[in-house]
């Protein structure tokens, strides 16, 4: 006699595994860059973000990297002593720390965002401009649902 499937405990896909996935391919595309530059991929989001807004302090670094204090702890005094930021107290207020890259650091982001840029308009052409637009509506528009009260 034929066993009987069990009732799906789920019937949505796993959605965070998704997302990971998605991740996994598209910084597979990055990671050699990254590799050759010898930076992994946690210094490479702190030296993003300090390409995007230049001087910041910490806990900007550590939301916008998605680096938890002490994680990012690690990451940025690896970064200081191969000499890509440079952290220094907060003039305004000495109880925050801020950061900046160096002009090594500096350096690496503008090697590095042609290559990242390269990639995107590869995946622009594989997906279409329009694709591409919905894509990053879509997980915005998700990122602010899961973070609304």
């Amino acid at each position: 006699m034929p066993v009987a499937a069990p009732d799906p405990l789920f019937t949505h896909r796993n959605l965070p595994r998704l997302l990971l996935q998605a991740r996994e391919a598209v910084m597979a595309h990055t990671r050699p860059s990254l590799r050759a530059q010898g930076l992994s991929d946690q210094q490479w989001r702190v030296l993003r973000v300090l390409g995007e807004h230049g001087t910041v302090d910490t806990g900007r670094v550590a939301r916008e990297a998605f680096l938890l204090g002490p994680s990012l702890t690690g990451v940025l005094a690896r970064m200081e002593r191969d000499g890509l930021i440079k952290r220094q107290r907060d003039s305004a207020d000495q109880r925050r720390t801020v950061v900046r890259a160096t002009a090594k650091g500096q350096r690496l982001v503008r090697t590095l965002s042609s290559t990242i840029e390269s990639h995107y308009q590869w995946l622009q052409t594989q997906l279409g401009a329009a694709k591409l637009a919905q894509l990053h509506s879509l997980l915005d528009e998700l990122i602010a649902a899961e973070q609304a009260p």
